[in-house]
């Protein structure tokens, strides 16, 4: 049996907690010698447990999404600067990163989501200008928690459809 990315999966009871599923496929990478996913892993493993001990606690699930969307964020953002330095080796690697942590992050949001929780909250707050983008935004996150809604395309979404 090979050793890759889902194999332990299979194993693992639905309820097992984010932190434990981590640590297992570390166990995992490290019996594949998959050191590009090891070293991902590692670094959110480090985040996690920064922020456990910012809190003083150990980490719900929730909590342990927060990290890891944030942790994509700012590979996303480094993706961008080293794009525009011309550092393809490195913008290589974030991509390979980011595709490892986002196995760890709730399916995606489609873009018809986005826009009905937009226009739902655009009704509820009686938004009419881009002036009252703040108040759409504080009343569209909670309809998309629970799914990997990047803010900015949220953003985006919001100023179309304050604009027109």
């Amino acid at each position: 049996m090979t050793a890759g990315p889902n194999t332990r999966a299979a194993y693992m009871p639905a309820h097992m907690r984010l932190t434990d599923k981590v640590n297992a496929d570390i166990t995992a990478a490290m019996k594949a010698k998959d050191s590009p996913r090891l070293s991902a892993l590692r670094m959110m493993k480090a985040s996690m447990m920064n922020k456990g001990v910012e809190k003083g606690r150990d980490l719900e699930d929730a909590e342990v999404l927060q990290v890891v969307a944030s942790l994509v964020k700012q590979r996303r953002d480094s993706i961008e600067q080293f794009s525009k330095a011309g550092r393809t080796d490195l913008v290589e690697k974030e991509t390979a990163e980011i595709a490892v942590l986002e196995a760890y992050l709730p399916p995606a949001a489609t873009a018809e989501e986005i826009d009905a929780a937009v226009a739902a909250a655009i009704t509820e707050t009686g938004a009419a200008s881009p002036k009252d983008i703040g108040k759409v935004m504080k009343a569209v996150m909670p309809k998309l928690a629970g799914k990997n809604a990047d803010g900015r395309t949220i953003n985006e979404s919001v100023r179309r459809k304050l604009v027109v």
